[in-house]
């Protein structure tokens, strides 16, 4: 008994641990692209206008990526039929991959100025 505690105490020990700052390169991997956000990281604001851009578009790809591997999961289960209330995840997400087209032509428009 005594062995298996000294082992998950040097297993746990091993592992570093999360870190819960959240940074430029973070959020852009997790989809977010709103420039009113991005800009709430302090080196947002040392970036060139095209720097910007060209994160804000790698981020709508990461987005759209996840949204749509959100979607599939969902249509690729199992007797669908039996669980209506995925419909409307399906219908959310849906929803929110056509907000994220229309913000893509917004984003687009306002960093070609």
């Amino acid at each position: 008994m005594e062995d298996l505690e000294k082992l998950e105490q040097k297993q746990s020990s091993s592992v570093p641990a999360p870190s819960t700052t959240m940074t430029l390169d973070k959020a852009i991997e997790m989809g977010e692209y709103k420039p009113e956000y991005l800009a709430t990281f302090p080196e947002w604001h040392t970036l060139t206008r095209h720097i910007q851009f060209e994160y804000i578009r790698k981020a709508i790809d990461n987005r759209n990526r996840h949204l749509i591997t959100q979607w599939a999961e969902i249509t690729n289960v199992l007797d669908f039929r039996l669980k209506p209330h995925l419909n409307e995840a399906l219908k959310n997400l849906e929803k929110q991959i056509q907000e994220l087209r229309v913000d893509k032509e917004k984003l687009y428009f306002d960093y070609s100025k």
